[in-house]
């Protein structure tokens, strides 16, 4: 049975005239004949009584063009959905994405892809850059944004974010009131960081800078998030080097100053798998003004 033999079916039992049926398939009659008779011998049972002055739909018949009519649209709607996936306006994307990224302009970008494709389904959840990556290579996320730039070879990765880390010091801390502070001056002060076993790179990136400055920290507190690390400090529980975008937390009782020396940077990249061109992906990556052909 194939879809074509459905179509002239439908059709023929609309206008339960072979003649008309055939102009409205723009077909001749005898192909409208065979293709009945096919599906007859298909289904096993007779679809049409005719005779020289009608044609009428037998019990099969009536039967049959509920379904063949059901079939015929999800039919064409599956091949719709086929074809706006193809383009990126339909389907679904799965992104990942480290706790930062929501003030690195995620929310908006977000929300210029969906009003662009409100038909795609998108899911967001946050993990670290390892958890990320290990979802990216087993196919269970789309996209991701990592803190890493360390990546398989079966993904692509492209920077996007690169700015300078700023103290995080209690609203009532002494170097509070400074325009910069060097990272020397944080010497003696008890730390918040990053844990060393969410983000490797973000941990040794921060204990270098302090080292660059002559010291090793002391890290009183290990958190998960970078929102954990500026609400323990706005509590006075310790201070923090965190990247300049935290400052859009706005929590209460913490204030960000620049370093007065060139530290290493904090960055962000956008990651996906390599392979065959995915059109959501790709409309995503637009709208966070991503260059895929940039990506290593």
């Amino acid at each position: 049975m194939e879809l074509r033999h459905l179509r002239y079916f439908v059709v023929l039992a609309k206008e339960l005239h072979f003649g008309r049926a055939a102009r409205r398939l723009a077909i001749s009659q005898p192909p409208l004949s065979v293709a009945i008779r096919q599906l007859e011998d298909a289904v096993g049972a007779r679809l049409f009584d005719r005779n020289s002055k009608e044609v009428r739909l037998t019990p099969a018949g009536e039967a049959l063009q509920t379904s063949a009519t059901l079939l015929l649209r999800q039919a064409e709607e599956a091949a719709l959905q086929a074809r706006d996936v193809s383009l990126g306006s339909a389907g679904r994307l799965r992104i990942g994405f480290v706790g930062a990224m929501l003030y690195r302009g995620l929310p908006p970008a977000l929300r210029k892809f969906q009003a662009k494709h409100p038909a795609v389904r998108v899911t967001m959840v946050e993990l670290n850059s390892g958890e990320q990556i290990v979802e990216l290579l087993h196919d269970r996320l789309d996209l991701g944004f990592v803190h890493t730039s360390r990546m398989p070879a079966e993904l692509r990765h492209v920077l996007l974010v690169s700015e300078p880390f700023v103290a995080c010091l209690p609203v009532d801390h002494r170097l509070a009131r400074r325009r910069t502070v060097s990272t020397a001056s944080l010497r003696d002060e008890p730390f918040v960081l990053f844990s060393r076993s969410v983000s490797p790179d973000y941990h040794e990136r921060i204990l270098s800078i302090c080292a660059q400055a002559g010291f090793r920290p002391e890290v009183r507190h290990e958190v998960r998030h970078w929102l954990s690390v500026v609400s323990l400090v706005s509590q006075g529980m310790g201070v923090a080097l965190v990247p300049s975008a935290m400052r859009h937390t706005a929590l209460r009782g913490a204030v960000f100053r620049p370093l007065e020396e060139e530290v290493a940077r904090s960055e962000a990249f956008c990651v996906w798998r390599d392979g065959p061109e995915n059109a959501v992906v790709q409309g995503f990556l637009r709208a966070m003004q991503v260059d895929p052909s940039s990506a290593a």
